[in-house]
């Protein structure tokens, strides 16, 4: 890395660079971008911010973030991607950005099998997983979701209170608590701890490798995931950690706050 910068898009070309970096990531046709050109520059036009990361001249990461209704003083991150190890910087970025702007509080989704996200968004940056959507998007025809249902997970970043430590482990005593549910692979998929305070759920390590190697097998861990989420959501949890080894921590709200 030589310089690290990130500002703001305001122009064209650099409109049309951030849709080229998406579609690269995406794995789509650089004429059918997540976002067109066009659509950034109307997002910036209307008061939201397309942030572009760039390593000297080289574009190396990306986020697009637009307002929430008025009164919930929120940001609503649309997309971001970044090159490995930068996303925390953008993250950070589009925070100044909301908070320059009035904002408290910042939304976006993800998929909850990428582990890896996971652990970005709900450890280092320290947002509460606050609802499972189920088939979000519908059918996506990038190269990345294509063939699977399209369930996310809502994080909220709250932008004032300062992130959970980032090294902290989970709470509760997962190995000790009973399995309920089974994974696809025949390990255990979820525990729930018998005080009724913290619910465990098990991801694939790399759902993305195993989507293109076997389809059917990364949409039985969706539909597996999904029901140990859903339930869990229902009853009052919500996703507050990961752990390195690939199992969420959902806790009670009253716990969690």
């Amino acid at each position: 890395m030589t310089s690290l910068s990130i500002r703001t898009v305001h122009e064209p070309a650099g409109f049309a660079a951030v849709a080229d970096y998406f579609s690269d990531v995406w794995q789509t046709p650089r004429s059918a971008p997540p976002l067109l050109p066009e659509t950034l520059h109307s997002i910036a036009h209307a008061g939201g911010a397309v942030h572009a990361a760039y390593d000297g001249a080289r574009l190396v990461g990306a986020s697009v973030a637009v307002f929430g209704p008025p009164a919930s003083e929120e940001t609503y991150s649309m997309l971001t991607a970044a090159d490995r190890g930068l996303g925390s910087h953008l993250k950070h970025a589009q925070r100044d950005w909301a908070l320059a702007h009035g904002a408290r509080t910042m939304r976006w989704t993800f998929d909850p099998l990428v582990g890896r996200n996971a652990r970005f968004n709900l450890v280092k940056l320290g947002a509460v997983g606050t609802e499972y959507l189920v088939d979000f998007y519908g059918p996506m025809a990038d190269g990345v979701n294509d063939g699977d249902e399209t369930d996310r997970l809502a994080v909220t970043w709250d932008l004032i209170e300062p992130a959970r430590d980032e090294g902290a482990g989970g709470p509760g005593d997962r190995e000790a608590a009973p399995t309920t549910h089974a994974a696809p692979d025949g390990g255990p998929l979820a525990r729930r701890d018998p005080s009724d305070r913290y619910v465990w759920c098990r991801v694939p390590d790399d759902i993305v490798a195993l989507r293109a190697a076997d389809p059917e097998l990364a949409l039985r861990w969706r539909r597996a995931v999904r029901e140990v989420f859903t339930k869990a959501f229902a009853d009052g949890f919500v996703a507050t950690g990961m752990s390195r080894d690939g199992w969420y921590t959902l806790t009670r709200r009253e716990a969690a706050s």
